[in-house]
């Protein structure tokens, strides 16, 4: 006995080892689980947090974009005069720092005086009127979360800028709205689309303007910096939209037969119930009866909105930054008419839209600069005024009638949503004539 005492020793020794190894690896094991049970926790929390999110956001982003149609109604954009301003035209060929030099000479005293000083109550540079909604001076700052409707405080760095047509930076029609619904933060933003180069002007297939819709596009895309290989890309992406949908400049509403069965309700139709089958009663069988229904010429600019937002088109290529700065990003795509717009809002269109569109009739460079020169002291009334003013070049405006307006009809709704991490955005393209709106296009995200 005595003599196996050290194997016993040796196997008890052995034995505890296992033990601890065991232990060890029952420990990892479970230290693992709990690891992945604890990330598996917390990623299903987040999910469920997004999806609260998300929700807030999807209804405060819907009850925003009812409120903006029914806002739209009253709204009128209004081109202002500019004269002692500088002009927006430019804004996107403008480094940072010619940005900024600009800023500086602006509201420096040689323009303005002393920025503190006591000024004309109808003087849009009034900072003692802080009722002026015109005022840049307003003492309301984009970025509060209770703006509604100001121009940022001009003593603000950040929130300086060079107004557009209608006041606010260029191409809103009124300034961004920020409210809160529920949880969520709600922005809005009104953009004038006829202030901007229609794209589906690359789709006219007129062999007498051939040439001129290539140099068009090829004038906007140069000034915007878009190399070649870039604009000959967008052409067969063009090329590709315009086999799907020949574009036509004047396109005429569509009657289509329908079948309808005789005696059958609009609410039947709908819920798919047939004459015959409504219980409890007894009907005579039913008659199919054919009618004529008008769809409105605005379907085939909604379809090509849609065409361009798809994957035909390369967004991201258009949307490449050719200057960014602190407040300002300029790209192609900032002003593209994504939405298919036909017409050019003179009033409104900065000096590379006016030069491309303007290309249809000649005189683009002349014609532009004599433009942006007389609209900041007083707007185009229409046509047959800026032919006026400009008789020298009446026959080159005359070619370009149909291309241009001086009051823009077409307008982007961007409703902006966010709640904690979730945000969520709606794009409407409508045309406004008075107080009548058509909804032409909806693109949720």
């Amino acid at each position: 006995m005595i003599g196996d005492y050290p194997d016993n020793k040796r196997y008890s020794r052995s034995y505890q080892g296992i033990v601890l190894l065991v232990t060890l690896v029952l420990l990892v094991m479970l230290s693992t689980a709990g690891y992945i049970l604890s990330g598996r926790l917390s990623a299903q929390r987040h999910r469920n947090r997004y999806l609260i999110d998300y929700s807030i956001a999807r209804y405060g982003c819907d009850s925003a974009v009812k409120y903006a149609i029914a806002s739209l109604e009253e709204i009128e954009p209004n081109v202002i005069s500019r004269p002692n301003e500088p002009d927006f035209s430019d804004v996107f060929a403008l480094s940072e720092a010619e940005y900024k030099e600009i800023l500086d000479q602006w509201t420096g005293e040689d323009q303005f005086g002393s920025i503190g000083s006591s000024q004309s109550p109808n003087d849009v540079n009034d900072i003692n009127d802080i009722n002026d909604i015109n005022d840049v001076n307003g003492v309301k700052d984009v970025n509060d979360v209770n703006y509604a409707g100001y121009v940022p405080d001009i003593n603000d760095a950040n929130a300086l800028y060079i107004r557009g047509p209608y006041g606010p930076e260029w191409p809103f029609v009124t300034e961004p709205v920020e409210f809160e619904i529920g949880a969520a933060t709600v922005r809005i933003e009104i953009e004038d689309e006829n202030a901007k180069y229609p794209l589906v002007w690359g789709l006219l297939e007129d062999e007498e303007i051939k040439d001129e819709v290539e140099t068009s596009l090829k004038t906007f895309c140069e000034w915007m910096e878009v190399d070649n290989e870039q604009i000959d890309l967008l052409k067969s992406q063009l090329k590709q939209v315009s086999e799907i949908k020949p574009f036509k400049f004047e396109f005429k509403p569509i009657n289509e037969e329908v079948t309808k069965t005789e005696g059958e309700s609009e609410i039947d139709r709908s819920r798919g119930i047939s004459r015959g089958s409504r219980r409890g009663r007894r009907t005579r069988p039913s008659r199919m009866q054919r009618e004529n229904v008008t769809v409105p010429a605005s379907v085939h600019t909604a379809d090509f909105a849609k065409l361009f937002h798809s994957s035909l088109i390369d967004i991201e290529t258009l949307a490449m930054p050719t200057i960014i700065g602190e407040e300002r990003k300029e790209s192609a795509l900032k002003y593209l008419g994504m939405w298919a717009s036909k017409q050019v809002n003179i009033n409104t269109a900065p000096r590379q839209v006016l030069e491309a569109t303007f290309v249809f009739g000649g005189d683009e460079v002349e014609i532009a600069e004599e433009i942006i020169q007389r609209r900041r002291i007083k707007p185009f009334k229409d046509i047959g005024e800026l032919k006026k003013l400009l008789f020298a070049y009446s026959d080159s405006i005359g070619k370009c009638e149909k291309y241009i307006t001086t009051v823009s009809s077409f307008f982007t709704v961007r409703v902006t949503a966010v709640s904690g991490v979730a945000k969520v955005s709606t794009i409407m393209a409508i045309t406004k004539e008075g107080k009548k709106i058509e909804q032409i296009a909806v693109i949720s995200g």
